[in-house]
């Protein structure tokens, strides 16, 4: 165990200044960042935006497989959709039914994307965005208006703007009263799926784009560049990060026949 945290240190460490820490965890959105070169494919960051929509905390996280946010009724197929993703090291948008700590179940909108290597074009980490959905049916029920018209209301703020910062807890809290609407302890069921908004899907993205932004700045400091997408020479040979833990492991146990399953959260 404490050579797998060794190497989930070493893999911020490594690659970017200590200060990358501070900067990723001034961004308001909801993410992790995983490492695919690790066995597990663990998380190795966790922002407070995603601690405090899951009711982890940090410790609880760190080291951990995204397997641990899914329950009865997260869809097995969406699952299967974001290992292929990750196994082809490509992008993915999902909307996924994942649980809180206390067993919460709330849906959300998944967007992953990959982090390269500049010298190599190997996938270094990838990164996970989690904006909660609301159901639009229980808005409905409750009374609740929506607009994509780009309005400035407080709730839709509140709905939709999803804590620009820790400090505004009083957003937070209305917003897990929203989302408590769609929880099995409520007594109401959950709906089969539920479709993020455009308004959701653009917020993803920015989060995405901003990640990337704060990973890039802070590995030119170090020299040892990232990018958002492959960027080797031509012609550069790589190996996909699954591929190469399978042939370390086959070649660390020749005898043995390994399978291992990575989803990032």
């Amino acid at each position: 165990m404490d050579s797998q945290l060794g190497l989930i240190e070493q893999s911020f460490n490594n690659r970017y200044t200590l200060w990358v820490h501070e900067a990723l965890d001034e961004l308001p959105d909801s993410f992790t960042i995983t490492d695919p070169s690790i066995s597990g494919h663990p998380i190795v960051f966790a922002s407070r935006g995603f601690l405090k929509m899951s009711g982890f905390s940090r410790a609880e996280i760190i080291g951990r497989n995204g397997r641990m946010f899914q329950g009865p009724r997260t869809n097995r197929r969406t699952i299967m959709e974001i290992r292929e993703a990750i196994r082809e090291e490509r992008p993915i948008e999902v909307n996924l039914l994942n649980y809180k700590k206390d067993g919460t179940p709330f849906w959300m909108l998944f967007k992953m994307s990959l982090v390269f290597g500049k010298e190599d074009g190997r996938a270094t980490h990838f990164v996970a965005v989690q904006v909660p959905i609301v159901s639009r049916k229980h808005m409905r029920n409750s009374g609740m208006s929506y607009s994509e018209d780009g309005g400035g209301s407080r709730l839709r703020e509140i709905v939709f703007g999803s804590c620009r910062r820790e400090v505004c807890s009083d957003s937070l809290l209305d917003l897990d009263r929203v989302l408590a609407l769609d929880s099995d302890d409520t007594g109401l069921e959950i709906e089969d799926s539920c479709e993020a908004s455009d308004l959701e899907k653009r917020k993803a993205a920015t989060a995405i784009d901003n990640i990337l932004s704060v990973l890039t700045h802070y590995s030119q400091l170090t020299g040892r560049l990232v990018c958002g997408k492959r960027c080797s020479l031509p012609g550069m040979g790589f190996i996909s990060s699954s591929l190469y833990i399978s042939l370390e492991l086959i070649h660390t146990y020749p005898t043995c026949l390994w399978f291992t399953q990575a989803m990032p959260s």
